[in-house]
């Protein structure tokens, strides 16, 4: 590491406890703009707010923001009524949708893929709870272990139970979220993908029984190592272009990349995970959600977003994965949007510059000049010369030895999580026990109609 390098590292705060960042939704404001929380604080543990007393340490470059109004910065400070949950587009959208682009028809029709759900043979109380992997606004993810898997040679034992409360997701208005993640997860089949098996419902919670990915969450790996080399990003950076161009070909846009919902398998490979945000768009959708540090000035401005917001995302986790840190971050969020639509990058000395040349054009705040977003789509990026090398074919059979093998023990280990207390049997009715046959009054709660396909 060069003199400059350790210069930086050493002015940078280095916590003992890393943060999770958050993913936020906006809703209909009743008095004024709320903002939703579904994980922990903002500011990742890695700031480089002492940059400016380093000066030889940085390059600082800015990028210029397009957009069809006077003014180099337009701050949302009142966020329009869009009802992403119903569908429901501004006026404004739709005056002006017909002038952006043509509806961008899929290659492939999600509905056209096998349902790989088990509808049958399975219930709740099949599942023995484990521990707890992660908890958040909605509910919580649960290890599980299914009680007679072992029974059976090579049958898959352990799984990841995710837990969500119902009357949260009505209150906070995500259930069109959770039915969406149920669909898409039901018909979706990537090896970068973490894969659903079976959903169920009981008098409190939704439930969706996925693959247990033991080697935790890439945040941690990344805050532990401080940095990654260009060779670590590049192979990582490379399968979360494979799992996207794989969702784009449906016109499924994911909207929430970030280190925190990226799992590493036993084998190192990544997994995407966590598919609240993800929608079959055709054209494109104007809810302003995401991780503050991930969102594409357009979703900032609601000037109708789409894949190309996905291809923002990579930027900004490639500089992360490079860096330590994110390009643009700030104590709040509307401190971040400023300085996404500012557009100013600040560049370490030691990213060299076909890397820089990658970062910027997929940070290109001109959507018709992004990376991944133009004639000739997803192809632009596996041709770009930082890939140069790459067997994606190889790599997307996972034949290519991963830089990171995480050291698990047993089928069960979860040392690569924080260490959570279970849940109580009040809290998990279903899979704690047999319930009780509703009262003939509760039978018609309306909160439960809302989740036929559980």
């Amino acid at each position: 590491m060069s003199m400059a390098s350790q210069h930086l590292m050493a002015s940078l705060p280095m916590p003992t406890d890393p943060v999770r960042r958050i993913s936020i939704t906006y809703q209909t404001p009743r008095r004024e703009s709320q903002v939703m929380i579904t994980e922990a604080p903002i500011t990742p543990p890695l700031s480089p707010k002492s940059v400016a007393a380093a000066p030889d340490a940085m390059l600082v470059e800015e990028l210029p923001i397009y957009t069809d109004k006077p003014g180099a910065v337009q701050i949302v400070q009142s966020v329009p009524v869009v009802q992403e949950f119903m569908d429901v587009e501004p006026v404004h959208a739709r005056e002006r949708k017909d002038d952006i682009e043509p509806l961008n028809r899929p290659q492939r029709l999600l509905e056209d893929e096998k349902v790989h759900i088990q509808r049958s043979g399975l219930s709740l109380s099949d599942f023995d709870v484990r521990g707890t992997l992660g908890t958040g606004t909605f509910g919580k993810v649960l290890l599980v272990r299914h009680k007679t898997a072992h029974d059976a040679h090579g049958a898959q034992s352990h799984f990841a139970m995710k837990v969500l409360r119902k009357n949260v997701i009505v209150q906070l208005r995500q259930v069109e979220h959770v039915n969406a993640e149920r669909y898409i997860l039901s018909r979706v089949n990537h090896p970068f993908i973490v894969d659903l098996f079976a959903t169920f419902q009981d008098s409190l919670n939704v439930y969706m029984l996925m693959s247990y990915v033991p080697g935790g969450e890439l945040f941690t790996h990344l805050r532990r190592a401080q940095r990654f080399t260009p060779d670590v990003t590049r192979f990582y950076l490379a399968t979360i272009i494979l799992a996207l161009k794989y969702l784009h070909s449906f016109n499924i846009i994911y909207r929430d990349l970030k280190p925190e919902n990226l799992l590493l398998d036993s084998r190192g490979y990544l997994r995407l995970t966590d598919f609240g945000f993800a929608k079959i768009v055709d054209d494109r959708t104007w809810t302003l959600c995401g991780t503050p540090e991930y969102l594409a000035p357009e979703i900032i401005q609601s000037d109708g977003h789409g894949k190309a917001a996905d291809w923002w995302a990579c930027g900004v986790l490639c500089y992360e994965m490079l860096v330590g840190y994110p390009p643009f971050f700030d104590e709040s969020p509307y401190g971040i949007y400023e300085k996404i639509l500012n557009g100013q990058i600040q560049w370490p000395r030691h990213i060299d510059r076909l890397s820089r040349d990658l970062i910027k054009a997929f940070l290109n705040p001109d959507r018709t000049k992004r990376l991944g977003n133009m004639q000739g789509g997803p192809q632009d990026i596996l041709d770009h010369p930082w890939f140069r090398g790459v067997d994606w074919d190889a790599l997307e059979r996972r034949e290519i030895n991963a830089p990171i093998i995480p050291r698990t023990s047993s089928v069960d280990d979860t040392r690569h999580f924080l260490r959570l207390p279970p849940p109580t049997t009040d809290e998990i009715p279903g899979l704690m026990g047999e319930e009780q046959p509703p009262a003939l009054h509760q039978r018609f709660d309306p909160i439960n109609y809302q989740f036929l396909e559980f």
